[in-house]
């Protein structure tokens, strides 16, 4: 029986035989409701703050990250290389970012998508560099389990908005080339904002529901990482609880998020091959086709490596392979994009080198002045 019917009854009881009368019946029978209703509300209170407590300590526990420990004699070369990559790859995409941002000529729909990733790759390699860095120059080799589930919802948030982004890319090469007629019209700037902001948001919120419930996972006595960063597969490994819905929410998850991409950039890329396979001159189908090129490389090489990590039903057991895979669509991947796109672009790189030129000119005047003023 309930606290609170217990309590009315004993309460009928004792008044029944003390006889006392109908007010003290409601006063009695209000204080002994009060106070109850005062116990719940502690218990109420002191249960959440044991789960609280509970999911703090939950949160604290440490992973040990293991990095490269096949290669510990080279662990400075690691870094310097990896350290090299990860400056020139912020450079490049802030001055692609740059670029596109100061020349008004730029100001188009497939440079404002190329903005955007600039952007999300400048995010991406920040969330993984800086603990590698950590691993292999100061030996840091612990991260608490918020920390890592922080740094897996981000990586796997952006990886599924650069897919978006991509396929939007591809739609805008396909308007450009197909409708080149009505390419204004449909690619305007109310839907490259509307396509922009949907792939951010997108991403997150389709892997939010895995990220949920790989926080909720019990770790026990094994806490190493066999990775440089913290993924699904070493997490999953790691975990004395049954994740097997936990792998298959993440396969459909993978799937709803490439299969649609990659439908819509297969169907573009089929209708632009036809479109350029109609155009008489050789001269123009190389112009129509040069502006997708750049695009097709990123595309074949980021969709080949992650759909190799995320898109299978079962968690990779082979670690070695799993870091070589992850290194080339989280480090080479995010460097190469940038040179890709700048040296097949013949806007990009004749306003480099207007940039260039006037740069030097600058210099050399102020060098010249400094000579005459020297002189004098």
């Amino acid at each position: 029986m309930p606290y609170s019917q217990h309590n009315i009854s004993f309460t009928l009881r004792i008044c029944s035989v003390v006889r006392i009368g109908a007010s003290q019946l409601h006063h009695i029978f209000t204080v002994n409701c009060g106070i109850h209703r005062l116990i719940d509300i502690q218990y109420l209170l002191e249960t959440r703050k044991a789960k609280i407590n509970m999911w703090n300590q939950t949160l604290q526990f440490e992973f040990i990250i293991l990095g490269f420990p096949e290669l510990a004699q080279d662990q400075f070369s690691l870094f310097a290389l990896f350290c090299t990559i990860y400056l020139l790859t912020l450079l490049e995409n802030v001055l692609l970012i740059l670029t596109i941002s100061l020349n008004r000529h730029l100001h188009k729909p497939m440079y404002f998508f190329l903005g955007n990733l600039s952007i999300l790759e400048i995010i991406y390699v920040s969330m993984i560099m800086p603990q590698l860095f950590s691993n292999l120059l100061f030996s840091k080799r612990t991260i608490t389990l918020g920390g890592c589930i922080t740094q897996l919802c981000f990586i796997i948030s952006l990886a599924s908005s650069e897919f978006f982004l991509l396929t939007a890319m591809a739609y805008d090469r396909y308007l450009a080339i197909c409708h080149p007629l009505h390419y204004t019209l449909r690619m305007n700037h109310r839907v490259c904002m509307v396509l922009s902001i949907g792939s951010w948001l997108g991403g997150f919120l389709f892997t939010f529901p895995s990220v949920i419930m790989i926080s909720n996972l019990q770790f026990c006595s094994k806490n190493t990482i066999r990775h440089f960063f913290c993924d699904i597969s070493p997490l999953l490994t790691l975990s004395c609880t049954d994740t097997s819905s936990i792998e298959l929410l993440d396969f459909v998850a993978a799937l709803v998020v490439l299969m649609p991409s990659l439908l819509v950039t297969v169907i573009s890329y089929v209708c632009i091959f036809r479109t350029v396979a109609r155009i008489p001159s050789r001269k123009g189908k190389h112009k129509a086709f040069s502006t997708c090129v750049s695009h097709l490389v990123v595309v074949c090489m980021f969709y080949a490596s992650t759909i190799f990590m995320y898109a299978r039903p079962k968690a990779i057991q082979s670690f070695e392979l799993n870091k070589l895979v992850s290194i080339l669509y989280t480090v080479v991947t995010p460097f190469l994009n940038p040179i890709i796109y700048s040296l097949r672009n013949r806007e990009v790189r004749e306003t480099w080198s207007k940039a260039l030129y006037r740069s030097t000119i600058f210099l050399a005047r102020s060098q010249g002045e400094r000579l005459k003023l020297w002189q004098h």
